[in-house]
């Protein structure tokens, strides 16, 4: 044991001061780093949730959307534009069938049930219904004739805004259930 005064032998080693300040800016810098990293992460995390969360507000209402078209009933279809307009089957809404419409109205999508529209997107600029008969036209019915039947097939394009400003095109198409009367034809 050394007494009090006493100089380091040769043998022993130490730190000094300056290294003790060298080892402690290298921690301190090894640290700033760390948080920076946990930061960044953090941050895509959260533009991640936000893309996650307009994804599935956006497949929600095309499902929605679908979820109706597959269930037509024998009223007509009408539509163009941001419009359409429809009757769909629904035992368990008070009714055999009720008539539905949507359209686009202050940046949503509305779908009109009766007298309680529901939102069903917002952060749409516009919206486009094509009906698809042999060819794609803008109008269902065509004209007075063609009133009686449906299309093939109903197109949606939406451009909808997206997380952080961005804006997108989504298009979905849906088939048709054959009309009964058309399918007791000969």
């Amino acid at each position: 044991m050394r007494a009090l005064g006493e100089r380091k032998s040769e043998g022993e080693a130490g730190f000094t001061l300056i290294e003790l300040m060298i080892s402690l800016g290298l921690f301190a810098l090894i640290a700033v780093a760390g948080l920076a990293l946990v930061d960044g992460i953090i941050k895509v995390q959260g533009r991640t949730e936000t893309r996650l969360d307009r994804l599935a507000d956006l497949q929600r209402a095309l499902f929605v959307v679908t979820s109706d078209l597959d269930q037509l009933a024998g009223g007509d279809i009408s539509g163009g534009g941001s419009n359409l307009s429809f009757t769909r089957a629904a035992p368990g809404m008070g009714g055999p069938s009720v008539p539905l419409r949507y359209a686009v109205t202050g940046g949503t999508l509305i779908r009109g049930l009766g007298p309680m529209p529901q939102r069903v997107l917002s952060g749409v600029s516009a919206a486009r219904w094509r009906f698809w008969d042999g060819a794609w036209v803008e109008r269902w019915p065509l004209n007075a004739e063609e009133r009686a039947r449906w299309p093939r097939a109903i197109a949606l394009e939406m451009q909808v805004a997206g997380p952080g400003g961005s804006s997108s095109q989504v298009r979905r198409v849906i088939a048709l259930p054959v009309r009964a009367e058309e399918a007791q034809q000969p």
